[in-house]
């Protein structure tokens, strides 16, 4: 059964809302991540720049700039052999929320500048659309796309989020966030993370904790870009020190947002948290993790959310990466006209963009995190 608008929004409202749909209409784009620590950005992927607007960052936490922009090189283009050779600085400017090096507690102003954007390379389908690409669907929800590197839809945007959450994990200095590559293609990560040493992630370029498989995983990555074609895997991230009673029972349950953020990720196709779909063949006698008296559980299938609420024990996920969709390979495909067409990848593009999403998985989790902190400070006075 359809519901109607007007009857559930008073007149005003409505009337305002139909208005600015009617203004835009309909297209209206969501550039906002978070609730009460809130995340704006801008930019294209060929644009003059990127950058965002943090909103709702305490006052009076000592900003490491130096750490934030390791973890922009970490994400950053051209860092080794086997992701995309663009070469950029990613370098970020703060303009506004910082002052002698102490947050304000007011708007966090940044940029970063685009310097080697190449967008002939684009200029062979600025009228044709790429297989499993946001070319299709975004022109036909906006009337208008940036065919250069698909403009907004690029994953350079998610740059922006590496920087917010740089900041948060600052905020947050008592949780510890680890993600690492746990698989490529069919080479996978066998043993639980706990039995890895994380110091080891940054060691390699396909950024595993495990040097036996990291070769594995490198070499695989060579010999599928040799082929022209690309490769996907998954990363696990683990938050440890995650305070106990983050997150809501019914509808913002921690793990529905964490979810929610790493779905937002550019080739993401599928999240799981805890015992995940293994747990679907487990029993309940197997599944359930039994007390200690301090609170804490023998194991922790629950993947330390349960209801909905951090309870203290670890959080760990696993996000699901897809093949890169620009392939160096012919493809059918069609045109803004309807019309059959052929394409093949130009430019600079990773073979396996898992690498590079290390720290954009870590970010988006502080991000989500700090996000909850914040809201529980609101929920509960004891905490």
């Amino acid at each position: 059964m359809l519901f109607n608008l007007k009857e559930v929004i008073p007149d005003f409202f409505y009337n305002l809302t139909y208005i600015r749909l009617l203004k835009n209409k309909g297209r209206v784009m969501f550039n906002s991540f978070g609730n009460l620590l809130k995340v704006t950005t801008y930019g294209e992927s060929h644009g003059e720049a990127i950058g965002g607007v943090i909103d709702g960052f305490p006052a009076g936490v000592k900003v490491d700039f130096e750490a934030i922009q390791q973890e922009l090189d970490r994400r950053k283009p051209g860092q080794s052999k086997i992701v995309t050779q663009r070469k950029e600085p990613d370098t970020v400017e703060f303009y506004s929320g910082i002052f002698e090096g102490i947050t304000t507690g007011m708007p966090i102003g940044f940029v970063i500048k685009n310097t080697n954007q190449k967008s002939k390379d684009y200029s062979h389908n600025t009228d044709v659309y790429r297989p499993s690409h946001a070319d299709y669907t975004y022109d036909k929800k906006y009337g208008i796309r940036d065919y250069r590197g698909g403009g907004r839809s690029s994953a350079r945007e998610t740059a922006n989020w590496v920087v917010a959450g740089a900041l948060a994990k600052q905020m947050l200095s008592q949780v510890s966030i680890n993600a690492f590559t746990s698989s490529v293609g069919d080479i996978a990560l066998t043993s639980d993370y706990s039995t890895f040493d994380f110091s080891k992630t940054e060691a390699n370029a396909v950024r595993c904790p495990d040097e036996s498989a990291a070769e594995q995983m490198i070499n695989k990555i060579k010999e599928i870009r040799k082929q022209g074609d690309t490769i996907g895997g998954t990363i696990t991230c683990v938050a440890q020190n995650v305070p106990v009673g983050l997150g809501e029972p019914i509808f913002h349950k921690l793990h529905a947002a964490l979810g929610q953020a790493m779905l937002s990720l550019n080739a993401v196709k599928g999240f799981e948290f805890g015992s995940g779909f293994e747990g679907t063949k487990m029993r309940g006698s197997q599944h359930n993790d039994i007390f200690n008296p301090d609170g804490s559980t023998k194991t922790n299938l629950s993947g330390g959310i349960q209801g909905g609420i951090s309870n203290g024990m670890d959080i760990y996920f696993k996000v699901a990466f897809k093949p890169v969709a620009t392939i160096m390979q012919n493809q059918d495909t069609i045109n803004s006209k309807g019309e059959e067409t052929e394409i093949m990848g130009k430019g600079r593009h990773d073979p396996c963009v898992v690498p590079r999403a290390v720290p954009v998985v870590e970010a988006l989790t502080a991000l989500v995190l700090a996000d909850f902190f914040l809201l529980n400070k609101t929920r509960n006075l004891h905490s």
